[in-house]
């Protein structure tokens, strides 16, 4: 079977980080995929490691430009329009779905999303062949809230050797070589409106005896940048955009992601694998993943109780939460999985 992954992604993002994993994978069960980018820099990581594990890249300039003749065309986008594009030129088209189909946001936000999504996004999956998502969960809502008729759930998964518990003696050395000392937060997620940064910098200012680095970029960089100035915040790290995920999670004790939109967080997963205890939001796709009290915290977004679980976590969380990972979320199997899907979605 020959299976095109098609992108409108000039950026690096999760569903690339998905592409890059699970194609070579694909490979070795008998797929044989291929890869189709915009031809732009800011995506030039995920075609180089593609193309070095033996995977088909198509960098495009222009639709028109890319080969015909697969067996099924995959695709993901950053915007609803994309997909419009995709299916002049691919009509079987089956989208695969990892951005948040529904945001919880307060004092009516929420309803505003829906309604956005409804009308931008949702006309696009119904016509499609089939939908693939990343959580049972959204595939239900998908069904019954936006009325798409055929949706299949292929949980995340992440790689479990290279996002691992530190070794002994690991997270003392790691330590030493960031400059870092005492209780270390994690927060690893776009600086954007749905993962509610300003809820952890609330939380940091309750806890000035924790350090908290914050990972990523994003549109609302610069004002978190500024509103820790105002908050008075010394114990806050902006680290940008960065390629030592793994060691950071070793080095950290507890990742915060107090968030308002999930479809599956890859950033929760990895966070998990790495031995971590998770203090997020209870939103039903956290709710997957995390069992409360547990292997983690589910909790409103309220500073007060983020911070009062911060400092109350039991260790216990995270080896409970890999244990969990192991089970479940390995990339071997979410790329079984999607085997299975895809030959299911051909042969109906």
């Amino acid at each position: 079977m020959k299976v095109l992954f098609l992108s409108d992604a000039r950026a690096i993002g999760g569903s690339e980080v998905y592409l890059k994993e699970v194609l070579p994978r694909l490979k070795a069960l008998g797929i044989y995929p291929a890869a189709a980018l915009p031809e732009d820099p800011g995506n030039l990581p995920v075609r180089q490691s593609l193309e070095e594990q033996g995977v088909t890249v198509h960098a495009y300039r222009h639709l028109e430009d890319l080969p015909r003749g697969f067996d099924l065309a995959v695709a993901s986008a950053w915007y609803p329009q994309s997909f419009r594009t995709f299916y002049r030129y691919f009509p079987n088209l089956v989208p695969l779905v990892h951005d948040q189909i529904e945001v919880f946001y307060p004092l009516g936000g929420r309803y505003v999303y829906r309604l956005g999504y409804r009308l931008l996004q949702a006309p696009n999956l119904r016509r499609a062949r089939a939908v693939i998502t990343v959580s049972r969960w959204a595939a239900s809502w998908l069904q019954k809230v936006h009325l798409v008729p055929r949706v299949f759930s292929i949980p995340n998964g992440v790689d479990v050797e290279r996002f691992r518990p530190p070794l002994p003696g690991e997270k003392e050395a790691l330590r030493s070589h960031y400059g870092l000392e005492g209780f270390v937060v994690l927060v690893p997620a776009r600086m954007s409106p749905e993962k509610n940064h300003l809820a952890v910098l609330l939380t940091a200012r309750l806890l000035p005896e924790i350090t908290f680095l914050l990972v990523g970029t994003g549109e609302l960089w610069g004002i978190w940048k500024k509103s820790t100035k105002l908050l008075g915040l010394k114990n806050v790290r902006f680290l940008g955009r960065r390629e030592d995920m793994p060691e950071l999670y070793r080095v950290a004790d507890a990742v915060l992601l107090p968030t308002l939109g999930e479809n599956q967080s890859l950033a929760t997963l990895e966070a998990m694998a790495s031995g971590l205890p998770v203090v997020t939001t209870d939103i039903p796709a956290q709710r997957e993943l995390i069992q409360d009290q547990w292997s983690g915290r589910l909790l409103p977004p309220k500073p007060r109780l983020l911070a009062r679980a911060l400092a109350t976590l039991n260790p216990e969380m995270g080896l409970r939460a890999r244990e969990h990972v192991l089970a479940h979320h390995t990339l071997e199997e979410a790329s079984r999985k999607l085997r299975d899907i895809l030959k299911e979605v051909l042969y109906a």
